[in-house]
């Protein structure tokens, strides 16, 4: 056996007690009363990088929360360099009722470790930190250069990340960067994704009469703000799920012959799905199939409208304005920038007189392609076959994740997407939690990746 992979077993249980621990603490990003936790969890991990024989750990401060930079070169310069990126903010725990357990004391059950952060992203980056160590420990040295960013911001939209990669382009410079921060395609099926769906979020605010009315006295004639705003993300699509913007579909293209044969090899049940989230059909943009619509297919939601009496009881009132957030998944060939403005003077047209309306852009990423024919991506697709058992899966993802353009547009450097987390381990909800069995992969994947890696593109 690989020394680093019997260094991995015997010190599993101590492992475990350090991932509990960095569980522990309540790294809530978007909440200015845990900002001190923040800052808390970022010493956390510098001390803990120190610890396992990163010779340069830094903590850089931002304008809100710290980044943490870490590096070994002593490979020297044939070997290549990787970028690990992860994040150690996490989500809020709300609604904190449907917890089981205190989401800030990991427990393990069922060989599953609950807390908030369990997945996304403390535990399956923890998995890279421990794979390193491993090497350390068994060999005092690495096979390869390894570069270490790990934000505190990726949760509220890594504000600070772009300006600082763009900012330490050359201290940052790499071959390749990993990320674990998305999930497998199932339990036991080792995967790697090659295509992101891009995000645009937009907030829209309608206003109309100068203060809210009474719906006997002004109902009729006054334009109603919530009416108004009804009307106009009902008409963002049409009866078959087709998004009706004007010029929305102008980049878009349809999957090949040759990619919907390989999402017909993944077996993909559409009833799992329906199973996992308790409804009885499913329902999108007609002519497509489910994984088309998720993967390559771009997508309209309403995340939230408020206005209005929302209170118990009755009152018979006309707000005067309302607002909604708006969603939409973007792929390859869309920009965020021009979604924006073509979404922005459709609204405008759609709304009604008597109302102004506002449309605010909050925030965006493009969408991504990945090639699968890096070396660094062939490195992890071997290491993960040899440790799972089983073929790597290369497929597409319906979500975001903004730094993977971010590395491609300013590092230049290939991204390797291998997540070691489920789908069903309800990453931004009540009761997040992170098998056990694909934190032992995890680390293992990790292993045998960098000696790949290391060996393939010896330089």
């Amino acid at each position: 056996m690989n020394p680093a992979l019997k260094w991995l077993s015997d010190s599993y249980e101590t492992m475990l007690l350090e991932l509990t621990e960095y569980l522990s603490i309540p790294s809530i990003s978007t909440d200015p009363l845990h900002a001190n936790d923040v800052v808390l969890c970022a010493e956390w991990i510098e001390a803990h990088l120190k610890k396992i024989g990163m010779p340069l750990v830094e903590i850089h401060p931002t304008d809100r929360h710290p980044i943490v930079y870490a590096e070994f070169t002593g490979a020297g310069p044939k070997k290549p360099t990787l970028l690990l990126y992860g994040h150690y903010d996490v989500q809020p725990v709300d609604p904190i009722e449907l917890w089981t357990t205190d989401p800030f004391k990991a427990i393990v059950r069922d060989d599953k470790i609950f807390a908030r952060g369990a997945t996304d992203d403390k535990g399956q980056f923890f998995a890279h930190i421990k794979a390193l160590e491993s090497i350390i420990a068994t060999s005092g040295s690495l096979p390869l250069n390894i570069k270490i960013i790990i934000e505190g911001e990726e949760e509220i939209g890594s504000p600070n990340l772009f300006s600082f990669v763009r900012a330490n382009a050359e201290k940052l410079s790499a071959d390749a960067v990993a990320v674990s921060d998305s999930s497998m395609i199932g339990p036991g099926k080792p995967s790697i994704l090659t295509g992101l769906r891009g995000l645009c979020y937009l907030q829209v605010t309608v206003v109309g009469p100068n203060r809210d009315l009474h719906s006997g006295s002004y109902g009729g004639p006054v334009v109603n703000p919530l009416n108004a705003l009804c009307s106009i993300v009902a008409s963002l699509k049409d009866s078959s799920g087709r998004i009706a913007v004007t010029g929305f579909y102008d980049d878009v293209t349809d999957a090949t012959q040759e990619e919907r044969e390989s999402f017909e090899k993944l077996g993909y049940s559409p009833e799992v799905l329906m199973k996992d989230i308790n409804v009885g059909a499913l329902n999108g943009e007609a002519g497509y199939s489910p994984l088309e619509q998720l993967w390559i297919r771009p997508s309209l939601d309403l995340n939230g409208i408020l206005g209005g009496f929302t209170g118990e009881g009755a009152k018979t009132v006309l707000p005067s304005h309302a607002m909604a957030k708006i969603s939409m998944r973007l792929v390859p060939h869309q920009r965020h920038d021009d979604v924006v403005e073509k979404v922005r003077e459709f609204i405008h047209t759609a709304a009604a007189p008597g109302v102004s309306v506002t449309v605010t852009d909050l925030h965006g990423a493009n969408p991504v392609l990945v090639p699968v024919n890096s070396v660094a991506v062939q490195s992890a697709s071997k290491a993960l076959e040899e440790t799972f058992g089983v073929p790597c899966v290369f497929h597409r993802e319906g979500g975001s994740i903004p730094v993977v353009e971010l590395f491609d547009s300013v590092l230049n450097i290939p991204t390797v997407l291998m997540g070691f987390g489920l789908k069903t381990e309800n990453l931004h909800s009540p009761n997040e939690h992170f098998h056990l069995e694909n934190f032992r992969r995890g680390m293992q994947s990790a292993v045998r990746f960098y000696h790949h890696y290391a060996k393939a593109s010896t330089l």
